[in-house]
């Protein structure tokens, strides 16, 4: 069973990243961090099944964000 856009959402908060406010069309909403360049859009009510690009676009995201917390400590 895929996840839901919710728990995407509530993964990239544990993480840090933030949403920014009145940056998305529609359901689409822009998350950023300060150490990650590339934001994630991520579209889709949080109630939908999370689709299998979405999922790749915030693992991605996810492990650039921890790349650049070991580059920081080095």
């Amino acid at each position: 069973m895929p996840r839901k856009v919710r728990q995407i959402k509530a993964e990239l908060t544990r993480a840090g990243f933030t949403q920014e406010s009145k940056k998305g069309k529609g359901s689409h909403t822009k998350w950023r961090h300060p150490l990650v360049a590339k934001p994630v859009v991520v579209s889709g009510h949080d109630g939908d099944d999370a689709l299998a690009y979405q999922e790749r676009d915030a693992r991605e995201a996810l492990r650039l964000l921890r790349e650049a917390k070991e580059n920081q400590r080095t």
